[in-house]
């Protein structure tokens, strides 16, 4: 049997990126027994695994639309030129035969985040020409005739897709990130209070963990302004480059001393074991891995129903979602989570409801997926 000649388009990789993680998993669970696996890349951070082929396309760039257009038009003349059977791209490029949404729809994302920002930035965003770029990018590869089918990470992204596209629903499939269930584990009593005492946490206090960076988007604002009212600590893993804003919003509210920020993490499941719940009200997140990881070590979540992930999530059961910007809501979720240690019924139904969704339900999805498509090449 002949292998699939199979193309990844990403423009940059980075190895705490979601969309990374997503192919990262994808690649390995699929091997190359039956695929010759391509990655067409402006840079990748890390080593690759020796069985993946590495395309560099880097054209110079002069701001964000020369990068972005840069990219597309260089990505899509080599994918041309080489012929690949599928071509599944991961950025906004007409011409692909399949689009993963992982970063969601770009118009919905605009339309959250005016929720909070200043009729001054509204109005500098509409006439923005990187938006403008980026949205008419959509429409196109949304549109084009090559496109034969889309993944979503999930039924809120087809939602979305569909609400503002005329695409074919039967073109859409809701493929779930994949995780490692045998790698995320619930916390032993050693880690728990390990990384407890490295990050000077009361033993016996309930600890929510928020996970991301881009910290305007993934809701950390929110999240400290709920947190403020109660007796809750917070531990904040990633990196934004207005960190001082939220410490010191955090101090205006005085609970500074009850958040601990450690920047990016390679490895999150130690500050995971440390916790008693997942805390991420995010404005807009197509499907945050970072749910499936906190679920997999046995924590509950609370987030928004603007995230992908809250489809997990029975109010109760498995953790809680309310807006994005309820304050008064979210307070109220956070002092319903209770110490794992006292009751760790919401862990265990949280990490029930993800043991699934391992790489081999992925590989399984997918390798149908591309059966599809070129039985209608």
């Amino acid at each position: 049997m002949t292998k699939l000649r199979l193309a990844i388009v990403r423009q940059k990789y980075r190895p705490d990126g979601g969309a990374e993680r997503f192919i990262s998993h994808t690649l390995e669970a699929l091997g190359s027994e039956q695929l010759y696996l391509n990655i067409i890349t402006r840079s990748w951070q890390g080593t690759p695994n020796p069985d993946w082929h590495l395309h560099i396309c880097n054209p110079p760039k002069l701001g964000r639309i020369s990068r972005e257009h840069g990219f597309a038009r260089a990505a899509r003349a080599y994918w041309e030129k080489e012929r690949f059977d599928i071509v599944q791209s991961h950025e906004r490029i007409a011409g692909c035969d399949i689009f993963r949404a992982g970063d969601g729809v770009h118009r919905v994302w605009l339309k959250q985040r005016a929720r909070i920002v200043s009729p001054w930035q509204r109005l500098s965003t509409a006439l923005s020409p990187y938006h403008r770029y980026m949205l008419r990018a959509e429409a196109e590869m949304f549109n084009a005739p090559s496109l034969k089918a889309v993944i979503c990470n999930s039924e809120m992204v087809k939602r979305d897709i569909l609400c503002c596209f005329s695409l074919s629903a039967q073109k859409i499939h809701v493929i779930h990130n994949a995780i490692d269930a045998q790698r995320f584990q619930p916390a032993s009593e050693a880690s728990r209070h390990a990384t407890r005492q490295q990050l000077q946490l009361p033993a016996s206090a309930t600890v929510l963990i928020y996970v991301g960076s881009g910290f305007e988007r993934k809701g950390l604002k929110p999240a400290i302004e709920a947190l403020a009212s109660s007796d809750r600590y917070l531990i904040v893993v990633g990196q934004d480059k207005q960190l001082s804003r939220y410490q010191q919003l955090a101090n205006q509210l005085n609970c500074l001393d009850r958040l601990r920020f450690v920047g990016v993490q390679q490895d999150v499941q130690p500050f995971y074991h440390a916790a008693d719940g997942l805390l991420l009200p995010t404005l807009y997140d197509p499907f945050p891995n970072v749910v499936l990881e906190a679920m997999a070590c046995g924590l509950s979540v609370i987030t928004s129903t603007d995230c992908g992930g809250a489809e997990f999530i029975t109010a109760g059961q498995e953790g809680f979602v309310c807006d994005a910007l309820d304050i008064n809501t979210l307070s109220q979720a956070i002092m319903a989570i209770p110490a794992l240690l006292a009751d760790s019924r919401l862990g265990e139904a949280a990490r029930r409801r993800v043991e699934p969704y391992g790489p081999q339900r992925l590989a399984q999805s997918l390798t149908s997926l591309y059966q599809q498509v070129l039985a209608r090449r």
